[in-house]
């Protein structure tokens, strides 16, 4: 694009204000170059990375671009083998958390599968990160003139050092400033340093009484600056200290100048990406101050503008102009009076249209559609300002020979007054000329122009249209709208009326002028007035339009309301009536609890009732075979055995009873005999064996039942729904019957239930003699239903 047409189209200070929006002096400055690109892949991308970052800015607020330097020499200084000062290295390290930072910003939408923000998230991607760099500079550096104590151990222990020795010599000072001896030569009682040293100011007179080394003397020569000899060796140590402390400062600025040496190649790139990331935001930052769009591009010279504002002017006092040019008609004749409004709708398309091809949105309506042009021309006049309400005029031939000559397909040339300034036959018909050129050429032209020729030229003219610019012959003023289609009318007698010309003068002037002339001036002021009542109506047909569609909006939103209304309603009610039920069957839930509660207590004191009745009764028991015991050993064998086997019928001699052996005798000589339902253990010389004939027939029978045994019982006991008290008595029978059938593992079947039968059944097993081990069922066996007990 020419450095003239940028000019006149105020390019510039759209730069100057987009480059107010970057963060960084980088963003600033690859604002500052920005140019016009004519490349129409260019410009789509552009345009797609300036809509990322608008729709990020609405969506997210402003990214992290605080911190963002342009340390370029500071790697020109590394690359070199120079040592980063303080300041250079805090901003390195700015900058390398700005990257960081912006990566942490973005990471969530890194993280979806398919983010919205390709661009934005592809460029910072790229971005290196250097965590323990910029935690080491950090942690190093306080500030431009200030180094950490925590940058190393050593340079902590030199500064307690030095701490230290400070007191010491403050302490020495104070005692010579202090004392009586020494106040009568002091200045004033004060310490102060001079090169670096601590002295004191001492009176000239008094030079030779108080011994030290002379640093400095006032301006009038009356007070010396001397250090007493007592801390000169104090002196030379704090200097010492001093030195050490600049070489560990020195190393530690080395180390971390050669840490940033080794990424530096990174660390420039980062810095182009900040950059360039950091003038998307801008232009995103600009379009939300405009209330921009993103155009759609084409590249086959359409312009359609909808609602379009001039960007530098107030957005609240701008008029917007809808404009089209490029498909029914390639060229387009803006006539009207001189008021300023033409070159306002010029300059206007103008700009839009190298903003476009900038990637900056435009201040238009959503569907507005821009041409990406080879090139832009614009003849305006220098002296032509915007802001003004009314325009001067100028003609630069020059120039626009210059564009003639230049122009190639696919431009778009805007014409300020073309033909004015000279002779209005002769102007007229050369700017009829060059319209004809560049119309054949299908050149994307507007012109602007007060002459009545170019626009019965246009009216005439296949492919080229009249548009004019609305003007308020009331206020004088023109009201901004652009009308394509309808030729402006030039007003000149209205508005020399209206400031008071006199009416013969005006009637004078009239006659002047061909009838045609005027025959086609009233036709235009018809056309005018029919198109002012149009308007009017068409304005009257959108009130009501309008009117209409709110009524059915606001019904629509009462019987979404309504809508809404009722499935609260019956949400509400099918909630209350959940909560209902749910009160419900809690409250059944508690009441059975408590029963269950009560049922245990019953049992409960069932069972401790039970549990009594059968310790009274063992107890009894007890007594009766301690008797028995007693009387069974009274009463001995006169033929003692020494063995018996399981089966054998033996004779008790104190009960004069006869019994079954069930255990061999055990080691203490006892043997456990079945008499009748009772088991009782006797000593071995207490019984004896029965007769041969009893022997045989007994043995026979024990035999017989033993066999028996073994044939009908099962290796399991179902005793469910019986209370504890049955249960322990099945249980103890089904024990010892499963013992004399010789069964190795049983089955007790309790059921789960409140858990009170196996509870007990728990207690009889661990003391029953016939058990050697039980457990509750696994789940395949029942589960906690079930106790397997293994015999002995």
């Amino acid at each position: 694009m020419k450095e003239k047409t940028l000019r006149v189209l105020e390019y510039n200070k759209i730069i100057d204000i987009l480059s107010q929006k970057a963060e960084s002096s980088l963003g600033k400055d690859i604002a500052l170059r920005l140019t016009p690109s004519s490349d129409f892949n260019e410009v789509k991308t552009l345009q797609e990375e300036t809509d990322e970052a608008l729709r990020i800015l609405l969506k997210r607020g402003a990214p992290p671009l605080g911190g963002i330097h342009d340390i370029l020499q500071e790697i020109k200084r590394v690359e070199i083998g120079a040592i980063l000062s303080p300041g250079g290295l805090l901003k390195v390290a700015d900058t390398l958390r700005a990257a960081r930072n912006l990566k942490n910003f973005m990471k969530s939408d890194k993280e979806n599968e398919i983010s919205e923000f390709v661009i934005l998230l592809g460029l910072i991607e790229e971005l290196n990160s250097y965590r323990q760099l910029e935690d080491d500079i950090f942690n190093a550096i306080i500030s431009e003139e200030e180094i950490s104590d925590n940058a190393s151990p050593t340079l902590r222990n030199i500064r307690k050092q030095i701490q230290m020795k400070n007191d010491s010599i403050r302490g020495r000072l104070n005692s010579i400033i202090n004392s009586s001896t020494h106040r009568k030569y002091l200045q004033d009682a004060l310490i102060t340093i001079r090169e670096g040293r601590f002295v004191v100011p001492v009176k000239q007179e008094y030079r030779a009484e108080f011994k030290g080394l002379v640093h400095d003397q006032s301006s009038s020569g009356a007070t010396l600056f001397i250090e007493p000899m007592e801390i000169v060796n104090l002196n030379n140590e704090l200097k010492e200290l001093k030195l050490k402390e600049k070489a560990e400062i020195e190393r530690i600025l080395t180390e971390l100048t050669q840490q940033v040496s080794c990424e530096s190649e990174g660390i420039k790139s980062n810095q182009d990406i900040l950059a360039h990331i950091d003038f998307i935001f801008a232009k995103g930052k600009f379009s939300l101050d405009i209330k921009g769009i993103k155009p759609e591009l084409n590249s086959n010279g359409y312009i359609n503008i909808k609602k379009g504002r001039h960007p530098l002017l107030d957005i609240n006092d701008v008029v917007p102009t809808d404009f089209y040019l490029g498909d029914e008609f390639n060229t387009l004749v803006i006539t009207g009076p001189n008021t300023g409004g033409k070159t306002v709708t010029l300059k206007t398309i103008g700009l839009l249209t190298l903003m476009t091809q900038s990637g900056l949105q435009i201040p238009a309506d959503y569907g507005s559609e821009m041409a990406v042009f080879k090139n832009v021309f614009a003849d305006i006049g220098d002296e032509q300002s915007i802001e003004q309400s009314l325009s001067t005029f100028s003609s630069h031939m020059t120039n626009i020979v210059d564009m003639l000559n230049s122009v190639e397909d696919n431009s778009l040339i805007l014409f300020d007054e073309l033909g004015a300034g000279t002779d209005p036959t002769e102007g007229a018909a050369l700017a009829m000329s060059i319209l004809d050129y560049l119309h054949e050429r299908n050149i994307r032209t507007v012109a602007t122009t007060h002459y009545s020729e170019l626009k019965v030229y246009a009216l005439t003219k296949d492919g080229i249209e009249n548009a004019s610019v609305e003007f308020n012959v009331e206020t004088l003023s023109p009201t901004y709208r652009l009308l394509i289609g309808v030729p402006g009318k030039s007003n000149a007698f209205e508005i020399s009326k209206r400031l008071g010309l006199q009416d013969f003068i005006i009637n004078s002037a009239k006659e002047l002028i061909s009838k045609e002339n005027i025959d086609f001036e009233d036709v235009l002021a018809s056309l005018e007035k029919d198109r002012r009542e149009t308007e009017i109506n068409r304005e009257e047909t959108e009130r009501l339009k309008k009117e209409i569609q709110e009524l059915k909006e606001e019904l629509d939103r009462k019987k979404e309301k309504i809508d809404i209304s009722k499935d609260r309603i019956i949400k509400e009610a099918k909630k209350e009536a959940k909560d209902i039920l749910l009160e419900a069957k809690e409250e059944s839930e508690r009441i059975i609890n408590d029963l269950r509660d009560l049922s245990i207590e019953i049992e409960k004191e069932k069972n401790k009732k039970l549990q009594e009745a059968k310790d009274k009764l063992k107890s009894k028991l007890d007594n009766i075979e301690g008797d028995l015991a007693e009387k069974i050993l009274s009463q001995k064998s006169s033929k003692p055995l020494s063995n018996v086997k399981i089966g054998e019928d033996v004779k008790i001699l104190s009960l004069n009873q006869t019994g079954t052996v069930l255990a061999p005798p055990d080691e203490s000589g006892n043997v456990l005999v079945q008499v009748g339902v009772m088991k009782i253990t006797v000593p071995l010389n207490t019984i004896e064996i029965s007769k041969k004939e009893s022997k045989k027939e007994t043995k026979v029978s024990a035999k017989a039942v033993i066999k028996d045994k073994s044939k009908n019982i099962k290796n399991e006991l179902d005793f469910r729904g019986k209370n504890l008290e049955e249960a322990m008595l099945d249980v103890d029978k089904y024990l010892d019957d499963a013992y004399i059938a010789g069964l190795k593992t049983v089955q007790l079947i309790h059921g789960k239930g409140t858990g009170i039968l196996r509870e007990g059944i728990g207690q009889l097993l661990k003391k029953h003699k016939h058990v050697k081990s039980y457990r509750l069922g696994n789940y395949r066996e029942g589960g906690t239903g079930v106790t397997i007990v293994e015999m002995k």
